[in-house]
């Protein structure tokens, strides 16, 4: 398995004054794209499809997941390959709600899911009880992935286990609970998972007013993470989790305890995912086991790698890029894909290790020197 470290964190400013120009443009481009769908019809040219907004959202909830991922990779050296279980356990949260609201619609007699009623169960287990409540759902939606956190954190870290064990250990436990998921008499709908969602909060799912009201909720909520995660690496907690990553050794030497500043930016860092996993749910319309599988973990890692970790912004545009990579790749050429992000890595791993943004970093600052070497020669 490879090394964390051999991915080198981008240096970069957090963030310069053009990054902030940059970012400010594209949220207000992105804001501007359901305004633009709800306000012209079919054929205008300034018309945005439906499937344009799903995309971007859908989009939007691998970048949050992504920041998620680069707090710990990036920035405190933790590489998990486990944040798939806290991305599914947000949105099986979310969902359990979502499937509640379906009721009597369904068209079956009793108001239990589909599955249930398959199984021939009578009632809802005791883990469903009050799910039938929006905020309680949006409680467990925080809670769940952050209980699960903070215990295996606890006593990973506090027996140091850290580095390629502890990626491995996070795959392990993200296997298990797939498998878990999988089993029809946990309640959480099996191999199928929960789809055919109706309502959420009384209002249709699939209203393009409801899908545009999701859409800015999660581009609010990746804007608040940065904004969010910006504060913590630039304050002092921030200098103690990139010491955690250069040098835990010394940083215990000087008389920090760092598994209490791990098990925070760890905890966190699973909240954030599974607040990327309940956005994602009512937009794609179907969560199961599959979200949870250790393929798709390491896709995030890709999508750090790729847009350069430790940057916060770097992991936005890896997950972007290889998204929108992916929805061409499987529409073009299906069997292809796999491959093609095996490469993809591959190319980053030997020769863009601070991936696209560490590469335009440093374009500008060589042709910030060649120009430098212009003005000389030209006062020369």
């Amino acid at each position: 398995m490879h090394n964390p470290s051999s991915f080198a964190p981008v240096t970069t400013p957090l963030f310069s004054r053009p990054a902030w120009v940059g970012i400010v443009v594209c949220v207000v481009i992105a804001a501007l794209l359901p305004i633009l769908n709800l306000s012209f019809p079919d054929g205008h040219a300034l018309h945005i499809s439906s499937y344009t907004i799903l995309l971007v959202g859908k989009f939007m909830c691998y970048a949050l997941a992504a920041l998620a991922l680069d707090l710990v990779w990036g920035y405190t050296g933790i590489l998990s390959l486990g944040h798939g279980v806290f991305f599914a356990l947000g949105a099986y949260a979310h969902g359990m709600y979502l499937m509640r609201a379906i009721g009597r619609d369904g068209g079956y007699q009793s108001n239990l899911p589909d599955f249930m009623v398959f199984l021939d169960w009578k009632t809802y287990p005791w883990y469903w009880s009050m799910t039938d409540n929006f905020w309680y759902c949006m409680a467990l939606v925080v809670l769940v992935p952050g209980l699960l956190a903070f215990v295996f954190g606890f006593f990973a870290f506090r027996s140091r286990i850290k580095g390629v064990y502890f990626s491995i250990i996070t795959q392990a436990m993200t296997f298990a609970f797939m498998l878990l998921f999988f089993r029809n008499d946990t309640g959480f709908g099996g191999n199928n998972g929960f789809t055919d969602f109706k309502r959420i909060l009384g209002y249709s799912v699939t209203a393009p007013s409801t899908k545009a009201v999701l859409y800015l909720i999660t581009l609010t909520a990746l804007v608040g993470a940065l904004v969010l995660c910006r504060a913590i690496v630039k304050s002092k907690l921030g200098r103690v989790l990139q010491a955690v990553r250069d040098s835990e050794s010394r940083l215990m030497f000087i008389g920090y305890n760092p598994l209490w500043f791990k098990l925070f930016v760890w905890t966190l860092s699973a909240v954030l995912c599974g607040i990327a996993g309940a956005l994602y749910v009512p937009q794609v319309g179907i969560i199961n086991p599959s979200e949870m599988s250790t393929g798709n973990s390491i896709e995030m890692v890709i999508w750090a790698a790729v847009g350069g970790r430790g940057t916060l912004i770097g992991p936005i545009i890896g997950a972007f890029t290889v998204n929108g990579l992916k929805s061409w790749f499987t529409a073009a050429f299906p069997d292809l894909w796999l491959f093609a992000l095996g490469f993809l890595f591959i190319l980053v791993t030997l020769f863009m290790q601070k991936g696209i943004l560490g590469l335009v970093q440093e374009l500008h600052v060589k042709r910030f020197f060649v120009r430098m070497g212009n003005t000389r020669k030209d006062a020369s």
